[in-house]
């Protein structure tokens, strides 16, 4: 299941409500090779803490763009990106505060205090760095900020999140302007889940002239065949292709989705399901992917 997908859901939609926390505690000294096989941690110098653990795929791409990679001993069990990310069977969902403190971090960097694993560290003198899901691209740049001040990286978040905003500015440039905008059902799940525009992934579109055929106060809804008939979206983005084995031909093969214009047109598109829902610093790399998408519609074409 996807970071994006998970909070959807309803009784995980509260997450998104959590206030950013940086709970700073005396750091632990440097944690050294033991003989239980966790990983030894570099010596920081000044340059911040030398064992960190990350418990989300998101903070975990975080970490390593920012240049605190080689510091990262342990990343929890949906963290596969980068290839070299230490992983192991550390939970996100239910963080373990034992297994965690086996590792002997100074730092854990998490996205939510399930089961009050904050205060569990804090007795044991972690420092903790709390990074709920982004809601907006301004709070992955201040993350990735945040990430930079907890790691001693500060220059190279710096730099990371002005290069991002310049890639972002011309991917949207690359976008052609339309009178109308094309819309979108971006299908989370195969029971139709979707995103509104008034979502992280929402924003995104809309910066490239897409709009959410999704509407309404639930930002992540449940729709209806029915309803997603008749909306006829322009573009259908699958982002359950690598969980659930969804691809054009499937949908095609729905009844009566067939005769979509999407389906018609050949504009149903299986999009990388991680890329949309770690909120980090590969959403340039799916803004660009979307990007590409939209640039097969022609320009003149109207929105059908």
């Amino acid at each position: 299941m996807t970071e994006s997908r998970a909070r959807a859901l309803p009784g995980s939609r509260s997450l998104f409500a959590a206030v950013l926390t940086v709970v700073a505690l005396v750091a632990s000294a440097c944690s050294g090779a033991d003989d239980d096989g966790t990983t030894a941690a570099t010596d920081p110098g000044d340059g911040g803490p030398g064992a960190i653990v990350s418990l989300s795929p998101t903070t975990t791409e975080m970490l390593y763009a920012v240049g605190a990679g080689d510091r990262v001993v342990a990343v929890d069990e949906r963290s596969d990106f980068p290839p070299d990310a230490p992983v192991t069977d550390l939970s996100g969902y239910t963080p373990n505060l034992e297994a965690i403190l086996g590792y002997q971090p100074d730092l854990v960097v998490a996205t939510d205090d399930t089961g009050d694993i904050v205060s569990g560290l804090e007795r044991s003198g972690v420092e903790v760095l709390l990074l709920p899901a982004a809601r907006t691209l301004d709070d992955t740049f201040s993350q990735i900020e945040q990430v930079g001040a907890a790691t001693g990286t500060v220059g190279e978040a710096a730099e990371l999140v002005s290069r991002m905003r310049g890639e972002i500015d011309e991917i949207v440039a690359s976008v052609p302007e339309r009178e109308t905008p094309l819309t979108y059902f971006h299908e989370l799940d195969d029971t139709y889940y979707t995103v509104t525009d008034d979502t992280y992934i929402g924003e995104v579109y809309s910066l490239l002239g897409l709009t959410s055929i999704a509407t309404g106060d639930d930002a992540y809804p449940q729709l209806s065949e029915e309803l997603i008939l008749e909306s006829d979206p322009d573009l259908v983005m699958l982002a359950d292709g690598q969980c659930c084995g969804i691809t054009p031909e499937v949908v095609a093969g729905r009844p009566g989705w067939s005769e979509l214009g999407a389906v018609r047109q050949g504009r149903v598109f299986v999009v990388d399901e991680d890329l949309a829902s770690r909120w980090g610093p590969r959403v340039v790399d799916f803004m660009r992917e979307v990007a590409g998408i939209v640039a097969t519609v022609p320009e003149r074409e109207p929105a059908s």
